[in-house]
């Protein structure tokens, strides 16, 4: 077994939601765009900001909204001193819990308060409001002491004045785009490193377990039955049996392939564990498991580290695998 470079690269996770509203967040969401700021009152009187749909005490709904003031006071806080790329500052900022005037409930949001020593418990803030209102809790885009708003007090409420008159005919709030991304960076390791520079020269390989004898692919570097090392490589075909799949029939966005599509559990010749792959060049309707396929691969020029070499799975004329056979034995006929 040649050594191979351990492999590593940065990832982004991203999951593109649309939330629907409903009538209470859309209210609360629909005076934001306009500066101003409601709550809904329970049936114990108190009023909470953001709005609660159903009340804490009795579970109804609840229904009777409250204007409140954008100014208020500080319950508790924290400091941060050291903000990140999601933070709303790239200086040192407070978390604060803020319990706006005709609030009994505080909500929380960024205080710009310019140092921890300008911090404490009780202190009045006010709302600083995004030059751009679109409906979402970021149109406050902070608050800031009271006593540092009188230099923009005058701004704050030029802007407030200047917001087009139409505004107030905007078609209410219903729904949101909430996307969700997460950076990471993964590290292959040494197994799954191998693989993929395998994968590179157009070769699939697979590890031998020494105790059970399983053969994994991709690799893990370790036998998930025994726990013991896998060195032994395994060169496996590139034809697979279907083991179970799935038609997808919901778009996914950015996503090139259009649905409807078959995404299956294959099992390679000369392997006993299956791993994901797309499949094409079939009629849905007709995949079915311990159906034969093989992998059509992109022009040699076009490889890389990674398992989309491989374009897709398609059916080849060959014998069904019995389901009670299919990871068991070698395919009959296969030559590895």
């Amino acid at each position: 077994m040649s050594d191979a470079q351990i492999l590593s690269q940065e990832f982004e996770l991203g999951y593109t939601y649309t939330r629907s509203t409903g009538p209470v967040v859309g209210r609360f969401l629909s005076e934001l765009r306009d500066r101003k700021i409601v709550g809904t009152r329970g049936s114990d009187g108190r009023v909470y900001v953001p709005p609660m749909e159903y009340d804490p005490e009795t579970a109804a709904e609840l229904t009777e909204f409250v204007d409140v003031a954008d100014s208020g006071e500080v319950v508790s806080w924290c400091w941060v001193r050291e903000p990140h790329g999601s933070h709303p500052f790239d200086h040192p900022f407070a978390w604060a819990m803020i319990k706006l005037d005709g609030a009994d409930v505080p909500m929380v949001h960024a205080v710009d308060a310019g140092s921890e020593d300008s911090m404490r418990t009780g202190m009045r803030v006010k709302a600083r409001w995004a030059e751009e209102t679109r409906g979402f809790i970021t149109d406050i885009a902070c608050f800031v002491p009271s006593v540092a708003t009188a230099a923009v007090e005058t701004a704050a409420e030029d802007a407030a004045a200047s917001t087009p008159a139409e505004s107030a005919e905007q078609e209410p709030i219903t729904g949101v785009e909430a996307p969700i991304y997460m950076k990471y960076k993964f590290t292959a390791g040494e197994a799954a490193s191998r693989f993929l520079d395998q994968v590179k020269q157009g070769r699939l390989v697979g590890q031998r377990c020494p105790e059970c004898d399983n053969v994994y692919i991709p690799p893990r570097g370790a036998c998930a039955a025994c726990g013991v090392p896998t060195k032994e490589e395994v060169q496996l075909s590139d034809k697979a049996t279907v083991e179970s799949f799935t038609i997808v029939w919901i778009p996914i966005p950015n996503n090139p392939i259009q649905p409807p599509y078959i995404i299956a559990n294959l099992v390679p010749d000369g392997a006993n564990i299956s791993f994901i792959h797309l499949m094409s060049e079939c009629v849905n309707e007709e995949v079915h498991i311990g159906q034969r396929v093989q992998a059509v691969w992109k022009p040699e020029e076009e490889w890389d580290y990674a398992m989309d070499n491989i374009q897709y799975f398609k059916p080849i004329d060959e014998p069904d695998v019995p389901v009670e056979q299919i990871g068991k034995v070698p395919v009959s006929g296969w030559e590895g």
